[in-house]
């Protein structure tokens, strides 16, 4: 469990919206003989702790990448099995969630999921609504690129309509029509499990975000792996396109 972050590290810096790819599930339980079930079973104290952690750091969005529009494309029982559990955490931990002031959202193509889950993913929406000590979204049967697509396709029948001009259309304009609308960019996204991609996750939200990469496998991560990653963060100089001579004159 990743040990509480006001005692095992000081940082001068934490990113005000945290994402994470919470891979390598799978291939834990693999190497232990197991079944892949076990595998995202044990996944879920790393998601509990890790919301704690950002809570207590002052962390104001975190963004948890659950299961992608690609993920569709597994064996059936493994989508059975993870959809069930899913639905198994949810109904466990909403109530821990709301209890400690997160507000809980989802993003993704929702309709493609059964329908009793979608049902308790909405009751859970409503129930921490109204929380604000952290802003908490599950992407689940989300992709960045389809995310893309539907936003152009409602920008595309607004001006058909003839109530949006095209011209007005800029980057604010076609961020509000995200699943992200209304959540600043991600600041810090961390991968888990060694791949060195972000796999068609939040591609708009993304574009100046800082990238940790981690080797261990989702269940395994712990204190140790969180630390770094913020510290990683604290250390890097963010440009935004501008050079470190302007950046450093701005902070005199």
């Amino acid at each position: 469990m990743v040990a509480s972050a006001r005692t095992s590290m000081a940082v001068a810096r934490v990113p005000y919206h945290l994402a994470v790819i919470m891979d390598g599930n799978g291939r834990w339980a693999e190497r232990r003989g197991l079944p892949r079930r076990a595998g995202h079973r044990h996944g879920i104290e790393p998601v509990r702790a890790v919301v704690e952690s950002c809570a207590e750091l002052g962390v104001r969005y975190l963004t948890l990448f659950a299961f992608s529009s690609e993920n569709w494309n597994r064996p059936e029982d493994e989508i059975h099995g993870l959809m069930s559990l899913f639905l198994e955490a949810l109904d466990r931990e909403v109530a821990e969630l709301d209890e400690q002031n997160v507000r809980l959202r989802f993003m993704g193509e929702s309709q493609r999921l059964d329908p009793g889950l979608r049902r308790s993913m909405r009751a859970a929406e409503t129930r921490t609504g109204g929380n604000t000590r952290l802003d908490l979204s599950v992407a689940v049967a989300y992709g960045g690129r389809g995310d893309l697509v539907n936003a152009a396709r409602r920008l595309a029948r607004q001006a058909a309509a003839g109530t949006l001009d095209p011209d007005e259309i800029d980057a604010e304009r076609f961020a509000a029509e995200l699943e992200m609308a209304r959540i600043p960019d991600v600041d810090l996204l961390i991968r888990t499990g060694s791949d060195r991609r972000i796999s068609n996750f939040l591609l708009w939200s993304l574009a100046y975000s800082e990238l940790y990469f981690s080797n261990v496998l989702w269940p395994d991560f712990n204190s140790g792996e969180l630390n770094r990653a913020i510290e990683y963060y604290g250390s890097r100089q963010r440009r935004f396109g501008r050079t470190a001579q302007q950046i450093e004159a701005s902070l005199c």
